[in-house]
């Protein structure tokens, strides 16, 4: 059950890192809602991390937490907000990918 718990605030980092980019190109209350958004996804976020950490080791679960973060924020980079998927992010992000699902076989 905690590694769902961190999956999930893996993907609320991922929210929370959105509503950051959608806030950037926001004015006025909607930019607001989008940094209420924010501190909403982070809460989420961090609550669901310290509960994981409660039975994973610290190291394994951040850096799964970051790495999930990272994948999904550079997704969203690329489908929501048009940045570029070039060959080495692509090749890059499936590394990173590799190496989450890694800590996850070797970790108890």
């Amino acid at each position: 059950m905690n590694w769902i718990f961190l999956i999930i605030a893996g993907l609320f980092e991922v929210a929370f890192a959105a509503c950051l980019g959608k806030a950037k190109g926001a004015t006025g209350a909607e930019a607001t809602y989008w940094y209420i958004g924010f501190l909403l996804c982070l809460a989420v976020s961090m609550l669901l991390l310290v509960r994981a950490t409660r039975e994973l080791p610290i190291g394994t679960a951040y850096a799964v937490w970051t790495g999930i973060g990272a994948v999904g924020t550079v997704l969203v980079g690329i489908l929501v907000f048009k940045e570029p998927a070039t060959f080495w992010r692509m090749f890059f992000i499936t590394t990173l990918i590799c190496s989450i699902i890694g800590l996850k076989f070797v970790s108890n």
